[in-house]
């Protein structure tokens, strides 16, 4: 039997129900069906990750900027390339 995939999001909502504290650990995991150290795991990536949240803008833009440097060092050659 195949190893059952969760979403991001359902992940997400199981982490911040916890870290909410409005119910216990286990009542949590046990309602959903869930491995309570499955659970701990993805906490713990929660955790780990969050920081990337408040980063993430910043660090698409400075891909973004490289790719348009690359496209036009690209299409610069290509030009040059035509010309021999």
């Amino acid at each position: 039997m195949p190893r059952k995939k969760y979403t991001a999001e359902f992940k997400t909502k199981i982490v911040l129900s916890i870290l909410q504290g409005d119910k216990e650990f286990n009542v949590i995991c046990s309602e959903n069906g869930l491995n309570p150290n499955m659970v701990r795991k993805w906490k713990q990536e929660f955790l780990q990750n969050a920081h990337l949240a408040f980063g993430a803008d910043s660090e698409r833009k400075a891909v973004q900027r490289k790719e348009d440097d690359l496209k036009k060092k690209n299409d610069q050659m290509l030009r040059t390339i035509g010309q021999l």
